[in-house]
């Protein structure tokens, strides 16, 4: 499991301990948790569209869907989406 550290200053910290409550390690673990949600439940509905439109059998599980979005091909690294478009020449 990837682990994530964060780094900001003095001054930053200070300014979002004004506006947030929880520790800010908390808080900053929940929006990041709540994004990977998100974007979860996205890639899952491609792939079910994807599964359906051409008669894919579904992996079983989210962990196991999110991989097989990406071994179809229904979905890639935004990394990869991004050297996609520097390649392309205007």
């Amino acid at each position: 499991m990837p682990d994530i550290t964060v780094t900001i200053s003095d001054t930053e910290q200070k300014c979002l301990q004004h506006d947030i409550a929880d520790d800010l390690d908390v808080w900053a673990d929940a929006i990041i948790k709540n994004k990977a949600n998100v974007i979860k439940s996205q890639i899952i509905t491609m792939l079910v569209a994807h599964c359906n439109a051409n008669e894919i059998a579904i992996a079983t599980g989210e962990d196991a869907q999110i991989t097989q979005a990406y071994d179809l091909g229904v979905v890639r690294t935004a990394a990869q989406r991004n050297s996609d478009n520097l390649a392309t020449p205007e």
